[in-house]
């Protein structure tokens, strides 16, 4: 592809020289009309192609660097354009866990005794377990055993310990055993986890009265978990005639999926909750 400094150099030199012919064909001592005609002729509608090629090289050439610092320009704006939405969104992402974080505190000054508050980092990628790591461990004071909590209700209780990190087992988890009672009628049982992320509401006697839509509460009696705290609610009662027990399904009130934020109370067993439920 030609240059633009090469097409207006060929473009100057034809146009010189076409000049040239038609002032020697003009001023000739003995002008002769008919050659001068047919150099106009000839000559003119050239002339007037290499200029018109030589404003249009130039127009493509000027519209192609305009194009480029158009495209410059696009490139810069849609990089600054990313930075601002990562921007937001990091402040959203602040904004979110202060709120968390808020409601995390004001659950905490709910309770007489020590607690200790930590962030979920990990999850068991086992089908099998339903467990969380927590970014504390034995010298921020956690032992094996302690129950963990969040506002929406019980989380699950501390299995493994090490100097900076902890293993909670999930109440959905199928070794979890939280012995509850139903808010309404307080009929007692055993909440079990399940492998479809639901509790299992166990050794519900077949006299006691619970019905879909009962909020589900610990009671407090295993030594682990503050009386009180919410477990789940009733999503289906099944009750055969031969049974001893009903089948009842719980529906957890923590998405155990979107789970960030943890507190874990130090000081039980038979920690009191000051504003009891």
């Amino acid at each position: 592809m030609f240059s633009r400094k090469m097409v207006m150099i060929v473009g100057l030199v034809v146009v010189v020289i076409a000049n040239i012919i038609i002032l020697s064909l003009s001023s000739s001592r003995y002008p002769s009309y008919r050659p001068g005609r047919i150099a106009l002729y000839i000559l003119g509608p050239l002339q007037g192609v290499v200029t018109d090629s030589i404003r249009f090289a130039r127009d493509i050439w000027h519209n192609y660097f305009m194009l480029v610092a158009v495209a410059k320009d696009n490139t810069k704006l849609k990089k600054s354009l990313r930075h601002e939405v990562a921007i937001n969104n990091q402040w959203r992402e602040i904004e979110l866990s202060s709120i968390r974080l808020r409601n995390l505190l004001n659950f905490q000054n709910t309770f007489a005794e020590k607690t200790l508050a930590a962030e979920v980092i990990a999850k068991d990628p086992s089908s099998w377990f339903k467990a969380v790591i927590i970014n504390k461990g034995r010298i921020d004071g956690v032992t094996k055993g302690l129950p963990v909590v969040i506002p929406e209700g019980i989380a699950g209780q501390v299995t493994d310990v090490s100097s900076h990190y902890s293993k909670v087992m999930l109440i959905i988890d199928r070794n979890s055993a939280v012995d509850a009672l139903v808010q309404r009628t307080r009929a007692r049982g055993i909440i079990k986890g399940s492998s479809i992320g639901m509790c299992l509401f166990q050794y519900v006697l077949h006299k006691d009265d619970v019905r879909v839509g009962d909020k589900i509460v610990a009671s407090g009696l295993d030594g682990v978990f503050p009386k009180g705290q919410r477990i789940g609610e009733v999503v289906s009662v099944l009750t055969r005639d031969s049974a001893i027990f009903h089948e009842v399904k719980v529906a957890p009130y923590i998405d155990y999926e979107k789970l960030e934020e943890v507190l874990v109370l130090l000081t039980s067993p038979n920690l009191k909750l000051v504003n009891p439920q």
